[in-house]
Parts: structure tokens; C-alpha cells; sequence
């Protein structure tokens, strides 16, 4: 199948459209262990939020006490019967680290700013259009269910759409362009339809004056 019978006409598979990389290899199946973690990581975060009433702020906290009681003890019980103390590593924050994560962060903040200054004064209108509509979605789904289920939802909607797309590409591309074209054609058929009553209207209109 050549680009042409793709939609929109592109020339790049799946995977590099993902970007080819780490992300592309799990959102598409390809280390299967690691998309089946995150997925076991996920469901499990949600059933402890959800079911177990903890709060994020709350499960932390005591995560980290139990953490640090553990560490404790095995510290202060291995200098008593002289055994090696817990292997940490080495926890330093790099000032290369610092620097790439702040330049990176400066360039996405600086180009959100712009987009939003754009859309404020008016000089973006399609871009305020899908904003607006983005919006207005994002408030519709948030009043039928909470964030954390709609962020497991979307995770496994990432993970199984595109693997799936991906797969059966093809056939889906095939069946969305002949659909995309039927729709078309009904658009242009209405469209010429009330175009033609329109303008026998106002000419009747006419003759009667």
C-alpha cells in the first residue's frame, strides 16, 4: 500500500510518528514487559486511590515512613551485629542535570506563553477554536468521572489503540477513506441541494415582487 492510500497521505509508519524511541517501542507492544508493568503499576495506583480512600499526599507519606523505618533499623541493627549497612545509592543532582531540565522546561514554557499571547489577541483563531473546544470537552468528560479514573482510562487507551492500529493499519486506512469519501460525497450532494433551493427561493422571491 503506497502513501497515497494512507491517511492524510503520510509516509512515515507508526513508530516514527511515536518518535521511534523508548516511548514508541512500549506504546506499541514492542517490550512487552515494560508496557505490562505500567499497565499492573497503573491499575494497581488507581484500586489503591479509588478503592482504599487513600490520597496521593497520604499514600506518600507513609510510603516513605515505612522507607525510612526499614532503613533505620537495618542501619543501626547491622552496626550492632556487625553486618554491611543497607546499599543506597548515591543520591546527587548534577548541575548538567539541573541545566538541561530547566532549558527544557524554559523552551516548552516560552512557546505555551506565545501560543496563549496569540490566542488572546486574537491572532490565532483556529488555534482558539480547538482550544476552546478542547476545553469544553476536557469539562464534559471531568463532570461524568474523576481524574485518576480518566487518567487510567486514557493510559489504556494509549497503549491498546495504536498497538492495535498498527497492526490491522491496512484495513483500518482502507475502511476510513472509503468512509471519509461516502461522507464527502453526502456533504457535497446536500450541499449542492440547498445551494439549488436557496437560489429557487430567492428567485421566486423575485418574480413575486
Amino acid at each position: 500500500m503506497g502513501s497515497t492510500d494512507r491517511l492524510f497521505n503520510r509516509q512515515k509508519t507508526v513508530h516514527e510518528i511515536l518518535g521511534g524511541g523508548l516511548v514508541a517501542d512500549v506504546i506499541l507492544w514492542r517490550q512487552k514487559d515494560r508496557t505490562m508493568a505500567i499497565l499492573m503499576v497503573t491499575l494497581v495506583a488507581w484500586v489503591v486511590f479509588e478503592r482504599s480512600g487513600y490520597t496521593l499526599l497520604s499514600l506518600v507519606s507513609n510510603v516513605l515512613l515505612l522507607l525510612f523505618v526499614i532503613l533505620f533499623l537495618w542501619s543501626k541493627s547491622a552496626a550492632v551485629i556487625n553486618r554491611p549497612a543497607p546499599p543506597l545509592p548515591e543520591l546527587y543532582l548534577s548541575e548538567e542535570m539541573v541545566n538541561e531540565a530547566s532549558a527544557f522546561i524554559r523552551i516548552h514554557v516560552n512557546s505555551l506563553l506565545s501560543t496563549s499571547k496569540d490566542i488572546a489577541v486574537g491572532k490565532d483563531s483556529g488555534m482558539f477554536f480547538k482550544l476552546a473546544g478542547s476545553l469544553m470537552l476536557i469539562s464534559l468528560v471531568g463532570g461524568l468521572t474523576d481524574f485518576l479514573t480518566l487518567g487510567y482510562t486514557s493510559l489504556l487507551i494509549v497503549l491498546i489503540l495504536p498497538a492495535l492500529y498498527e497492526r490491522y493499519e491496512d484495513h483500518t486506512d482502507h475502511f476510513v477513506m472509503i468512509g471519509c469519501q461516502k461522507l464527502q460525497h453526502l456533504y457535497m450532494k446536500f450541499d449542492v441541494e440547498c445551494i439549488s433551493k436557496v437560489w429557487s427561493w430567492i428567485q421566486g422571491k423575485r418574480k413575486l415582487s
